[in-house]
């Protein structure tokens, strides 16, 4: 079993979101995470917060204790505080789940 979290975002700066990705993907893949799927939207019918989303995307871990590792790694919150948080206006975790691998 693997864990997998979906995720739906609001990109503001496509170019500096870019940036984003390619310098956390090293530090993701040490944490044995990847990105399964990843849609750009346009259209959002339905959706439970107040929040715009344009992109929404999987990323999928070993194990839930690797993603929780990732997301409070030192080297991972130096790279969100610089590329995410200007490039990003809302971000929410639409689901968490056990996935069969």
């Amino acid at each position: 079993m693997s864990y997998e979290i979906l995720v739906g975002i609001n990109v503001l700066d496509d170019l500096k979101y870019e940036d984003y990705r390619t310098a956390m993907k090293p530090i993701l893949t040490n944490y044995e995470g990847r990105f399964g799927y990843d849609f750009k939207v346009s259209d959002v019918l339905i959706s439970e917060g107040n929040t715009d989303i344009n992109r929404v995307f999987t990323i999928n871990f070993s194990c839930k204790n690797k993603m929780e590792g990732f997301f409070s790694d030192p080297q991972y919150l130096v790279v969100k505080e610089k590329y995410f948080v200007e490039s990003v206006g809302s971000a929410t975790i639409i689901s968490s789940y056990e996935k069969d691998t």
